[in-house]
């Protein structure tokens, strides 16, 4: 849905008055070393806008060259995220949000991934309960459901969807807030916890995992997917690689780094995957910001004046103009799926990982498909 024009200016204001007192109090002072190594050993990966709602700001991407891991540098402070999140997945660019991140899939579509996904765990263990972090309205549980029927599925979330999603009848148990806050309450309640691209989101992902082992009973499961910082898609689409997504992104861990870090705080990954875990939306998705970038601005509470009707309609002819283009894209990554899946082309990965009860180690039998 479109935001409306008295919704937009509406927000204009408040927008305009935070603004002009600068972007660069949203940043924190930039680090020297790497967050997840140390090393000072740092490159700069990426420099970009904000391409997905195209607020004022610029944001780099560095990369240790000892560990390979990349971070938000410098990274945004909680105000700066905070204005960064704001009237995307909520309030004026929810319907806009929602078109970008699921342009590829259908509601039938997704619930296929999510009951994949769902039966990840099922060759290694039966859960009775399983909390799934970061829900949103429980989508994912309402599709794992059906693979785990005597599951008791539970959702965690910081928005108010997760209620939605309790009263929905998706998740048994709504918790609102974050998980390192409500771990400590939560603690040895869960045989199974899943983080479905949300440690990207974290500013300290360590401290996720953490909590999740916290909340995790001994010998229960952590499922983890997040975005492959090793996909070449990467490399070929640059600034556009949807998963870059900055300014959200703080963190794109490989998944060395990250299987190597869940054994050291005291499990055992027992699997990974990269070909499940890819999803078929690179160059619809980086077609679709490179479009956004340089098709005329649409109205927004953080430009100083709402475009005139004319620009109003070159942007909507233009924008009916590029369909073809996108279709194509479209049809480009659905054909191309299977091979990127197999490839180092895939853009996310999955490691499922069981807590130990007493120190870290690695299961012999590990896989990854």
């Amino acid at each position: 849905m479109t935001p409306t024009t008295e919704a937009v200016a509406e927000r204009r204001p408040a927008y305009l008055t935070e603004l002009a007192q600068g972007t660069d109090r949203f940043h924190e002072p930039r680090r020297t070393d790497c967050p997840w190594c140390g090393s000072g050993r740092l490159r700069t990966r990426l420099r970009t806008t904000d391409l997905l709602q195209h607020k004022p700001g610029s944001f780099v991407v560095d990369q240790c060259r000892a560990c390979s891991h990349s971070f938000q540098n410098p990274r945004l402070t909680p105000e700066g995220l905070a204005f960064y999140y704001r009237d995307f997945y909520d309030g004026l660019n929810a319907g806009h949000s929602a078109r970008l991140l699921n342009a590829q899939h259908s509601a039938r579509r997704s619930a296929r991934r999510h009951r994949a996904a769902a039966r990840t765990l099922l060759a290694l263990i039966e859960p009775e309960s399983w909390l799934d972090v970061a829900t949103g309205q429980g989508h994912f549980p309402a599709a794992a459901k059906e693979v785990h029927p005597y599951t008791a599925f539970d959702g965690l979330d910081a928005s108010a969807a997760v209620e939605e999603g309790r009263r929905a009848g998706r998740v048994e148990e709504a918790h609102r807030g974050t998980l390192t806050e409500l771990a400590p309450a939560l603690a040895g309640r869960y045989d199974a916890l899943s983080m479905f691209h949300y440690l990207e989101h974290a500013t300290d992902p360590r401290e996720e995992l953490k909590a999740a082992r916290t909340v995790l009973r001994p010998g229960g499961h952590l499922l983890v997917e997040v975005p492959d910082p090793e996909s070449r898609y990467a490399k070929l689409l640059g600034k556009w690689w949807v998963s870059y997504f900055q300014p959200q992104h703080l963190h794109l861990i490989p998944m060395d780094n990250l299987s190597r870090e869940l054994e050291r705080l005291g499990y055992t990954v027992v699997a990974t995957d990269r070909r499940e875990a890819h999803v078929p939306l690179d160059l619809t998705a980086g077609l679709a910001l490179f479009l956004g970038h340089w098709l005329p601005s649409a109205d927004a509470p953080w430009r100083s004046k709402a475009p005139t009707p004319l620009q109003r309609g070159l942007r909507t002819a233009l924008t009916y103009a590029v369909v073809p283009l996108v279709a194509a894209a479209y049809a480009a990554d659905q054909l191309l799926a299977p091979l990127a899946g197999r490839t180092r082309f895939s853009n996310a990965y999955r490691v499922v990982a069981r807590r130990n009860t007493g120190g870290p180690g690695r299961d012999p039998r590990l896989t990854e498909a």
